[in-house]
């Protein structure tokens, strides 16, 4: 699994004009499923973003994460994260899982990181979405397993 990670004042997600997802200060995760991902590695990557201590402490240090802060998360699914663009000009996604797999996988990476106390906003699986994101920092960061 791969995501972007990005460190938000505010973001929101929409759906056919209709916002579908919104947070204040807190994480935007990009999230994309690889055809050799499982369980585990959505377990993993949600334990991994929700303990990023990404947040500036009163001294200006990224020390805080993401429960330090009271802060949520807007969670998308993003297959081209997957894209292969090493060849030619066209991305490769055959390194992508197929849309029932992704989909599991992406409910269980938002469910973790609900277990961990976050509050989750989410976009809508294979909807066509317009994500607007204000990035504090700006802090991007990519995480992979």
């Amino acid at each position: 699994m791969k995501a972007v990670v990005q460190r938000v004042k505010r973001a929101s997600v929409r759906v056919d004009d209709q916002v579908v997802g919104e947070i204040g200060r807190g994480l935007v995760i990009l999230v994309g499923v690889s055809n050799q991902d499982d369980d585990e590695a959505a377990r993993w990557l949600a334990r991994k973003c929700a303990g990023m201590r990404i947040f500036e402490d009163k001294d200006g240090l990224m020390n805080l994460s993401l429960s330090d802060v009271g802060g949520s998360v807007l969670v998308v699914s993003q297959f081209t994260l997957l894209g292969d663009c090493r060849k030619g000009r066209r991305p490769s996604f055959t390194e992508a899982a197929p849309p029932d797999v992704a989909q599991h996988l992406y409910d269980i990476f938002v469910e973790a990181l609900r277990d961990e106390g976050i509050h989750v906003e989410t976009g809508r699986f294979q909807a066509r979405m317009l994500v607007e994101i204000a990035n504090d920092g700006p802090v991007t960061l990519i995480v992979e397993r």
